[in-house]
């Protein structure tokens, strides 16, 4: 029997792509970055993830590292406003944009810096594992 690609599951193949050595290192360092562990993580970029953007995790990862969230911005730098949007595309913008204006709105609010970031990350967080 032939079927088309397209109608194939192809998460053993994403996994593949995952744990290869390059991409086993991002997916690790962006699970640390989030706070959860890397079955989760795997997880949901083979469910959101094409095959194209899981090829280039790796590199992806790295630019975003090096250019994302440059804007003097340490809220968005701490968050990751613009590497989980832009470069490893976990979050909706819109919803990234929110978490990152009611985090900069906690600090405002004589709230402690150190919590406000935390809320923000778990936020973060559970936006990607949602």
């Amino acid at each position: 029997m032939t079927g088309y690609l397209y109608e194939k599951d192809l998460r053993q193949m994403k996994y593949n792509i995952l744990t290869s050595t390059k991409h086993d290192e991002a997916v690790r360092a962006i699970a640390r970055r989030l706070g959860t562990s890397d079955a989760k993580l795997r997880m949901v970029l083979i469910r959101q993830f094409d095959m194209s953007l899981l090829e280039n995790l790796e590199s992806r990862w790295e630019m975003g590292q090096q250019h994302a969230d440059n804007d003097n911005d340490p809220v968005a730098e701490e968050l990751g406003c613009e590497l989980f949007t832009r470069f490893v595309p976990l979050v909706d913008a819109r919803v990234m944009q929110t978490i990152c204006d009611e985090t900069r709105a906690m600090i405002g609010n004589e709230s402690s810096r150190d919590e406000a970031i935390a809320r923000g990350k778990a936020r973060v967080r559970e936006a990607v594992l949602s």
